[in-house]
């Protein structure tokens, strides 16, 4: 049997109240929405930009011209559906 000396409790006690601590803390992350309303996303990063994806572009071009000068690049939307009624051109 191995016995735990006062001091040594006291240190696995305070690492086990750490550790519950950030698992408690810790909140879960969001996952990424993509708009399915408009085929384009822009997706940004950078330290001033941030990591996100905006999409809210109805072309590439429209895209192209918001991100121009910035660190972000035009995606087409994965998750784009087209609405009854409208015709590719």
């Amino acid at each position: 049997m191995t016995v735990i000396s006062g001091s040594e409790f006291v240190v696995k006690l305070s690492i086990g109240a750490v550790a519950l601590a950030a698992f408690v803390i810790v909140k879960p992350a969001q996952g990424q929405l993509y708009d399915p309303s408009y085929p384009v996303c822009m997706q940004a990063f950078g330290q001033q930009e941030g990591e996100r994806m905006d999409c809210i572009f109805t072309s590439l071009a429209q895209c192209a011209a918001s991100a121009s000068g910035r660190s972000a690049m035009c995606l087409i939307n994965p998750y784009f559906v087209r609405r009854p009624g409208r015709r590719a051109r």
